[in-house]
């Protein structure tokens, strides 16, 4: 399921190096693909891709919070490793990855940006999207001014991420046949619930996305440009929301661990 190209490995999760464009494009291959409707979908003609394959795919977008989970989780690593596209949202991943003599010249791609590039292509051609998670109605409320947002994208169904009984969600969002399912449930659970269950999923393309729909859905807001354009949308949060500071700490860990990690390389290097 994983990228045939190589991958830059940060501490154990090996990550793509795309621009948020290529992100696109790929996503939009795999959707038509699995679609069986090769230059008449999303992408007009040949992008000239790299082969896909024909096992069903999803994309995961890990930060360092994510990163430095997975490296005593190893399912939650197999999940990310396992994805079709692995795509670095946090800042501190492309300082980590440089850190390291292998940066990511793609630079940073945010989960939010991506998808809502996305919708865009997708809502050229009617592409279908299932919203799954977040509190009950949230998922719903995203949808509709999703719709508005983006005519011509359609909201093929809608459910919260309450659910005991996957089957019976698997059989909703199979009988809505979206193009792309988002899987909004919070890391690690949405990356391992899409890596349990993309089998019995018919659909084009799942993502893992976190928090978005409560951002689509009015219910939080983004961090101001200024943040983001200087990768600091997770001191945003945390002035925002100080209860986050306990989660924040896994950031300077990751930092540790990654300059570490350079350093034991050049030892072994230089021995």
């Amino acid at each position: 399921m994983g990228s045939s190209k190589t991958r830059i490995d940060v501490l154990g999760v090996g990550f793509d190096d795309v621009t948020i464009e290529k992100a696109v494009l790929r996503a939009c291959e795999i959707i038509d693909h699995k679609r069986g409707r090769a230059g008449a979908g999303f992408v007009n003609g040949d992008a000239g891709g790299e082969a896909i394959s024909d096992e069903k795919a999803y994309i995961v977008t890990p930060n360092p919070e994510i990163v430095w989970m997975a490296r005593r989780n190893e399912p939650l690593r197999d999940a990310l490793n396992k994805a079709a596209l692995v795509l670095p949202d946090g800042i501190g991943i492309v300082y980590g990855a440089r850190i390291l003599g292998s940066p990511l010249r793609g630079g940073r791609v945010p989960g939010i940006d991506f998808v809502t590039a996305l919708f865009e292509k997708m809502a050229e051609t009617g592409g279908r999207v299932f919203l799954l998670g977040a509190k009950p109605g949230i998922a719903e409320e995203a949808g509709s001014n999703l719709a508005d947002k983006y005519p011509g994208l359609v909201i093929a169904d809608a459910a919260d991420g309450y659910f005991s009984d996957s089957e019976k969600t698997i059989e909703r969002i199979n009988a809505a046949k979206p193009d792309l399912l988002l899987v909004c449930l919070g890391a690690p659970k949405q990356e391992l619930w899409m890596a349990e269950n993309i089998a019995q999923l018919n659909v084009g393309l799942c993502a893992g996305l976190g928090g978005v729909l409560d951002v689509f859905a009015g219910k939080v807001n983004r961090a101001p440009v200024f943040f983001r354009k200087l990768g600091l949308e997770w001191l945003y949060r945390i002035i925002r929301e100080p209860r986050r500071i306990k989660r924040s700490m896994k950031l300077p860990l990751f930092v540790f661990a990654v300059i570490w990690k350079r350093l034991r390389g050049k030892r072994n290097i230089e021995s």
